[in-house]
């Protein structure tokens, strides 16, 4: 990625027309997206979508083929893989991979100031005294924080989760509902994917809908909706609303359940 400057309020991040491949083989294709500081993003769409070489893309890992990415002077990121994507065989504790956003420190091992602020993030992320635990003995939960307070340790501007709560629990899925909506409110951008419509999506507060390409980008209520979702997923959905929140569901789930029509129905 190349600078652009962010003073003044500018753009952190900036694709434009952007195709993202692998050898020959497109997988996002011709994307406009900014990210301007301050926002919550998700980004919702079917396996096989595009999410994750998005995120990719915006972090520079993955180049344009055509278009480009542009990311503003200085603007450092944080980026929380999916769990699942990690081998937990290998032995490291979890303030040890905590440790690993040192990369390029003058000094190879951590300062004591260092694992104060280590230890500092832990305890705001609910995991006091697990530094020198294990990290494969850590649940699904705690295992999604370790790699949170990665990210965060040095303090970036802007924050990318892939599936965050993916394989974790309701009651987990709210926790991190939470700890994301603090680090927002701190002044971090997040931009996160899931395919969590109604546990995740519907509660964030800008939605983007992908399925190779931008399909829509808006509020919840705004994306969430019939005509979109069939795009998206390339399957008939209906949306309810439920205590004022879009919730979405397969034709043949709503039938069965008895519910009302979806809004906007005649």
């Amino acid at each position: 990625m190349t600078g652009t400057g962010v003073e003044g309020g500018g753009a952190l991040v900036r694709l434009e027309r952007a195709t993202f491949a692998y050898g020959r083989s497109p997988v996002v294709v011709d994307v406009d997206l900014t990210l301007q500081p301050g926002q919550l993003v998700g980004v919702v769409g079917p396996s096989g979508s595009g999410k994750t070489t998005l995120l990719k893309g915006i972090l520079g890992t993955v180049r344009p083929v055509a278009g480009s990415a542009t990311r503003g002077t200085g603007v450092r990121i944080g980026y929380v893989p999916q769990v699942d994507s990690v081998s937990w065989s290998f032995p490291v504790t979890v303030e040890q991979v905590v440790l690993m956003a040192r990369q390029g420190r003058r000094l190879p091992w951590a300062s004591a100031g260092e694992r104060r602020d280590v230890a500092a993030l832990l305890e705001r992320l609910g995991m006091v005294g697990l530094g020198r635990r294990h990290i494969r003995d850590l649940s699904g939960g705690q295992q999604q924080r370790v790699f949170l307070a990665r990210a965060l340790l040095d303090s970036p501007p802007l924050l990318l989760l892939d599936e965050p709560t993916s394989g974790v629990d309701i009651r987990t899925r709210h926790e991190i509902l939470h700890l994301l909506a603090e680090v927002h409110g701190d002044g971090t951008t997040v931009l996160l994917t899931t395919h969590d419509l109604n546990g995740m999506a519907a509660h964030l507060p800008d939605l983007i809908c992908l399925n190779r390409t931008i399909l829509a980008r808006g509020r919840p209520h705004d994306v969430l909706v019939p005509p979109v979702l069939e795009r998206t997923f390339g399957a008939p959905l209906e949306v309810l609303d439920h205590m004022g929140l879009p919730l979405v569901v397969d034709r043949s789930t709503r039938g069965a359940l008895g519910w009302g029509r979806d809004r906007g129905s005649a």
